[in-house]
């Protein structure tokens, strides 16, 4: 028996409908699952006022949002899009829709923290959770930690301890994917997205396809596979401007259209299967 009659699954840094945590927990754990993104008012303002209205960030969230709307649609859901503050909109939504619990992932910015602490008291007033979970890393908080006990504070020992922890596990486990498909039909379908516009919202459209950045998982994707045979010569062509020596996949990274899950056993099976003259250098700087 689920957990939860109705639940909200509320999409941030985590733009994508496949191996996202806080989606599959909601999904195994409700009889129903709605899905929603706040065009969060706290956040964007500033930027207005700082007159930064051709903002790429904002239009490649937008574009991104219209993809995943269509895949949660194939799977018989939809997305909820509203221009709000999200402080006040997250628990007024979860009203509306009568939820039980909202479901994010980890954000680690100290202004996203001070945010859900208090829509976690707002939702808790009146009568609902909100659950969170890991879905941006590999390993968070205290999950990597020198032999005393404590964070690292120089990076190479720190990549050798995270090295060596994804490597105790012979099963691969901390780059399994979280299996959205076979819980799927718990999505509850939305009947029209009701997105607004850059212009409502106070912004232009930016350079962002002159510069030919594509959004979304599908603009994830094509960079990924457009990285993995180069990834073995990172180590030796990232330094350098004129080559296309990096992936280009951080603005990916930060709005999760791409799983980290996905790249790092991408880069761990290019590792063994297409070891450098090095022993593999290329893809375990990378990583």
């Amino acid at each position: 028996m689920p957990l939860f009659d109705t639940s909200l699954v509320w999409f941030r840094r985590d733009l994508r409908s496949f191996d996202h945590a806080a989606l599959y927990h909601a999904l195994k754990q409700s009889r129903r699952v709605f899905c929603a993104f706040i065009f969060d008012q706290d956040i964007l303002q500033p930027l207005l006022e700082s007159g930064l209205k051709a903002d790429r960030r904002v239009e490649f969230i937008h574009a991104s949002l219209r993809e995943l709307d269509c895949a949660l649609r194939a799977m018989g859901g939809g997305l909820i899009v509203r221009h709000a503050r999200a402080a006040s909109a997250i628990p007024v939504l979860a009203a509306e829709l009568g939820a039980e619990a909202v479901f994010v992932n980890h954000d680690f910015e100290p202004q996203a923290i001070a945010r859900d602490a208090g829509i976690a008291a707002a939702l808790n007033a009146g009568g609902r959770q909100l659950l969170d979970f890991k879905d941006h890393v590999i390993f968070e908080k205290n999950e990597v930690l020198t032999l005393p006990g404590r964070p690292f504070s120089v990076f190479t020992p720190y990549k050798n301890a995270w090295l060596k922890k994804l490597q105790a596990r012979s099963d691969d486990f901390y780059m399994k994917p979280y299996p959205i498909d076979s819980y799927s039909m718990q999505l509850a379908p939305v009947t029209a997205c009701v997105m607004p516009s850059l212009a409502e919202m106070g912004f232009e459209q930016s350079n962002l396809r002159e510069l030919q950045i594509h959004s979304g998982m599908s603009g994830a994707q094509r960079l990924l596979q457009d990285f993995l045979p180069r990834i073995a010569r990172y180590h030796s062509t990232r330094d350098f401007p004129a080559v296309k020596g990096p992936s280009y996949l951080s603005i990916h990274l930060r709005f999760g259209t791409v799983s980290i899950r996905t790249l790092v056993r991408d880069a761990v099976q290019a590792i063994r299967s297409n070891p450098d003259s090095t022993g593999g250098t290329g893809a375990a700087t990378w990583l």
